[in-house]
């Protein structure tokens, strides 16, 4: 078994399956190691910073990104289920505008990499959950910017069951055009 890498339907945004080691006292991985991901994924990236974050069953974060000091991100699920979302906001790709979402979980073990210009987001479809990302830039809150969750022009189809549970902060989200780096 070795690491997979696959391209989602945006190619930058790539879809890490780590090897994952079983036996009968439960399991082994590495959820990160600079040369292997150098190595198995081409990029040059170097990580500076690990982020975690707590949420409930329904909690919408995002959608984020830093206009000046983007950063590239790595997130993985250390507990609990999330659907995670990156939106293309870079205004010379021919995806620009376009979303994709995949399930990170304990489960699957997978991380998802997005690169910078990238809006990103999660919703909490576990009862609750623990997300833990490694970012290229640190946090620079003077730089944060918000992509309303439910912006129209980019259609997200959010799998939630319920209300979302969404911070002020991101309730004060701006449309996706206002965005546009």
């Amino acid at each position: 078994m070795e690491i997979k890498v696959l391209s989602m339907n945006i190619p930058e945004v790539l879809l890490i399956e780590p090897e994952v080691y079983r036996d009968n006292r439960g399991y082994f991985f590495e959820s990160f190691n600079q040369y292997k991901w150098q190595k198995i994924t081409k990029l040059d990236t170097v990580f500076v910073q690990d982020n975690q974050s707590y949420s409930i069953k329904n909690v919408i974060r995002g959608l984020h990104y830093q206009k000046e000091h983007q950063q590239d991100k790595l997130i993985r699920v250390v507990k609990g289920a999330i659907y995670d979302v990156a939106v293309d906001i870079r205004k010379d790709s021919y995806t620009c505008g376009k979303w994709v979402g995949t399930v990170l979980s304990e489960t699957n073990k997978k991380q998802l990499y997005i690169p910078k210009g990238f809006a990103h987001g999660f919703l909490t479809i576990s009862d609750d959950a623990i997300v833990s990302y490694k970012v290229s830039d640190y946090r620079y809150p003077e730089h944060e910017k918000t992509i309303i969750w439910d912006d129209k022009t980019i259609g997200i189809l959010w799998p939630i069951d319920g209300d979302p549970i969404i911070s002020e902060k991101d309730l004060k989200g701006t449309p996706y055009f206002e965005n546009i780096i």
